[in-house]
């Protein structure tokens, strides 16, 4: 995607330092655009737990190249699968919720096993992270292929005038290398000449959707309105929103969704005003091993100093601002689980389908048996 002009992803092998993969440090925005390099696995899983990087694909992403400087800084330059397991499992304990982590290390970490030598499996293990970072904006891509037919159906019936799309967190090209999965539909109906506007949760506590995907749309001149959390509802009531879009960190194959927390309610209050409700992920966010989202998916639970702060720019600086009283306890609970029943509809990289078992098999049916062996 494009920033001032520029093409850019939110993680690139650095082209002049092959030994540094850098990322958009995403905490700094909107209002600083910061560059970080990340020289090794600790590097990467701070990068992973503080949130420099975040949403399923690009985590799953930094994760793969995260093997590739486990490769690159092997001691002895001896990359045993001893050493290469060991970093694996560092990687995928960073964050638990998001399936796409454990996903990408782990293809990595098969790749470099079917290779011998400790150059070619350095080599391989830079094929194998730009294949999956480039395979996951393709998937997003293919979302908006898919998707932007919902927004087209809704345009056709209110007669070409604006389509209204609420979002939660950010599931934008930040987040997903390119296109981003609930805002990819968003990407193509704009290109296409779709008048869209879409309201912008601002997503407590860290407000991804007001720093983020905010930013994002508006760089790419998306009519936008960022709105406080609780007004979605309110939204809803009085036919303002026509269509509810969300992106996810793990999905089981039955069709609980597991995404940033608040996306619950949301979909409670589209179905009580008979609000369609998508969610978006390429297959590398659904969990097939699950069948219960709201009691196995792993919630991750946060430094409480996200509610307690809140970021923003003042004289030109970025400052934290103490909210609550000093004393009073705070729980931050990451994610919440929606389940299969308040979802409208999955969009994925290969069409769409209800949010169930039959359906998601439907479309991977390759995956069967490995759903049946949970």
């Amino acid at each position: 995607m494009k920033v001032d002009g520029k093409e850019m992803r939110p993680i690139w092998l650095s082209s002049d330092n092959p030994l540094e993969v850098h990322v958009i440090d995403q905490r700094m925005l909107p209002h600083e655009l910061v560059i970080a390099p990340l020289k090794d696995v600790d590097d990467t899983i701070h990068a992973i737990r503080e949130m420099f990087v975040r949403g399923a694909p690009l985590i799953g992403a930094t994760g793969a190249w995260g093997v590739y400087l486990a490769c690159i800084n092997a001691p002895g330059g001896q990359v045993t699968d001893a050493w290469v397991e060991t970093e694996a499992k560092r990687l995928k304990a960073s964050r638990p919720t998001a399936v796409n982590l454990a996903w990408a290390v782990d293809r990595m970490t098969a790749r470099i096993a079917a290779v011998d030598g400790d150059g070619p499996r350095v080599r391989a293990a830079r094929e194998e992270a730009a294949a999956i970072t480039d395979e996951e904006a393709e998937n997003c891509r293919l979302i908006g292929e898919f998707g932007v037919a919902l927004i087209e159906e809704i345009s056709r019936k209110k007669k070409g005038e604006t389509v209204n799309i609420l979002t939660h967190c950010n599931a934008g090209w930040l987040a997903c290398v390119e296109y981003g999965t609930a805002t990819a539909p968003i990407y193509e109906a704009y290109n296409r000449g779709i008048d869209v506007h879409v309201w912008v949760d601002e997503t407590r506590p860290l407000n991804q959707g007001a720093r983020l995907t905010a930013w994002e749309l508006g760089k790419h001149g998306v009519k936008h309105t960022v709105i406080a959390d609780n007004a979605g509802g309110h939204l809803m009531q009085h036919g303002m929103v026509d269509l509810v879009i969300t992106g996810t960190d793990r999905t089981t194959w039955t069709g609980d969704v597991a995404n940033k927390i608040g996306t619950y309610l949301k979909a409670l209050a589209a179905q009580d005003n008979n609000i369609p409700f998508w969610v978006a992920l390429p297959s590398s966010t659904f969990d097939w091993e699950m069948d219960d989202g709201v009691r196995e998916i792993p919630i991750e639970v946060r430094n409480p100093d996200e509610i307690r702060y809140i970021q923003g720019k003042v004289d030109g600086k970025l400052v934290q601002v103490l909210v609550p009283p000093a004393g009073s306890a705070c729980e931050n609970h990451a994610f919440d689980v929606t389940p299969a029943r308040l979802v409208t509809g999955f969009i994925t990289e290969r069409g769409l389908c209800e949010a169930s078992g039959d359906g998601v098999l439907g479309l991977f049916p390759e995956k069967g048996k490995e759903a049946s062996c949970r």
